[in-house]
């Protein structure tokens, strides 16, 4: 049996609404969370799109950047409101080019979609990624 297409195009911003975009996106195909020092602390829950997937519709001058690490990751950020709603990268691991959407900046996806939409865990404070982090409540 084929899974029906469920592949949506939702529409994201920053807090003031400066940033926005548009992306194609499958929630129930699955989305993230990961206990690294970064997404930890900003509390992420993300879900990757490809390029062509992602829109970015204003605020293009409005965007800073934020690297650490292995700066594999561009953590995009809205200057005025400081809110990162997205943001993007490139990992063989991920397929190559990507974009993190950050699903709580999503405005218009249905909380029942949400609620539904599954998580997988991300062990990166360890750098063991594929790993399920031992404690995920606080995520």
């Amino acid at each position: 049996m084929n899974k029906p297409d469920l592949v949506r195009t939702y529409h994201g911003s920053c807090h003031c609404g400066a940033v926005r975009y548009e992306a194609d996106i499958d929630l129930s195909a699955g989305t993230g969370k990961c206990n690294c020092s970064y997404c930890g602390k900003v509390r992420e829950w993300g879900v990757i799109v490809k390029p062509q997937a992602f829109r970015l519709l204003s605020g293009q001058d409005d965007l800073t950047n934020y690297q650490f690490g292995t700066r594999c990751m561009d953590h995009w950020f809205c200057r005025r409101c400081g809110l990162h709603s997205f943001g993007q990268g490139y990992l063989e691991e991920l397929g190559g080019a990507y974009y993190s959407v950050n699903v709580a900046c999503l405005d218009d996806a249905p909380l029942d979609v949400l609620i539904d939409a599954p998580v997988r865990y991300f062990n990166g404070r360890d750098n063991d990624w594929m790993s399920v982090p031992a404690e995920t409540r606080h995520l």
